[in-house]
């Protein structure tokens, strides 16, 4: 046993105490992140090259900081992105609602499908987009200046050509696109004007403008969503918004067939909680 593995035993029992949820992954990656090493190969750190700098994480991390805060990236798929106040933190959940999309692109009969990411945040799921399907155009829209800046950041450094930022409202964004995107997907601010997040790390350090819906329900960036994306797509193409879990009847009544909604289905995250819902732009 090493003295930096000594040192992740105690901060594990600390992360435990204040609340952590993965207390012994969070003081691994953050003793990674300070030595300069994979998780794999905290063994090989020398006594000697143990940097105190890594129990300044921990202590950040017992008060609930983003583990993505201290280490200045998150996960998501197969990226790993540029994370930090000011951009939400894209979770794992949202994963699954990007794999939803990536799933339908590929099953198109289109040789360079065109998407819009409403709302991107860190870019997560433009990019992951443009990463999985091939000749994928993708358009993400960020109006909020700090997080623009993350995925102005994450475009550049993944973006492959096919993946562009524009500074727009979602409810405004792209006309030039109008009736000619194959889908559309939001993960936008869904959570009520004064309910209070559980976590945290969500209350204390996400920013509330990607939070906080407009609307008693929250939802009414969800209803704008709906709008752009009944403009932007073309028949046929699809939509995907994600939701909380208890508001899928909500968002699944947003999108009628008297507006020209098709094939509207709530769909599950691998939890098995209703988490987004996907429609079809009818053709007729």
């Amino acid at each position: 046993m090493t003295f930096l593995l000594d040192e992740i035993a105690l901060a594990t029992a600390r992360l435990a105490e204040a609340g952590v949820p993965s207390p012994r992954t969070d003081a691994e990656e953050i003793a990674a992140f300070v030595h300069g090493v994979r998780r794999s190969e905290l063994h090989t750190v020398k006594d000697a090259d143990f940097d105190a700098l890594f129990w300044e994480g921990v202590a950040r991390r017992e008060a609930r900081e983003p583990l993505q805060h201290i280490t200045g990236h998150a996960y998501f798929r197969y990226l790993e992105l540029a994370v930090g106040p000011g951009v939400f933190v894209p979770r794992p959940e949202t994963e699954v609602v990007a794999g939803w999309a990536i799933e339908t692109l590929r099953e198109m009969d289109v040789t360079a499908p065109l998407v819009v990411d409403l709302g991107t945040g860190s870019g997560a799921i433009a990019l992951s987009i443009a990463q999985e399907v091939a000749l994928a155009e993708v358009h993400a829209v960020e109006v909020d200046p700090g997080a623009y800046t993350w995925a102005k950041r994450n475009i550049s450094e993944h973006g492959q050509g096919r993946t562009h930022l524009h500074p727009e409202d979602l409810a405004e964004a792209l006309p030039e696109l109008n009736g000619k995107v194959d889908l559309v997907i939001s993960n936008p601010p869904y959570i009520p004007p004064g309910a209070i997040p559980r976590d945290p790390e969500v209350r204390d350090y996400d920013p509330s403008r990607a939070l906080y819906g407009s609307g008693e329900d929250g939802l009414g960036e969800v209803r704008a969503v709906e709008r752009t994306a009944r403009r932007l797509l073309r028949p046929g193409g699809w939509v995907v918004v994600e939701h909380a879990d208890e508001q899928g009847r909500a968002v699944y009544l947003t999108f009628p067939e008297d507006k020209g909604w098709r094939d509207v289905r709530l769909r599950q995250d691998l939890t098995r909680r209703d988490r987004f819902v996907t429609a079809r732009l009818g053709q007729d």
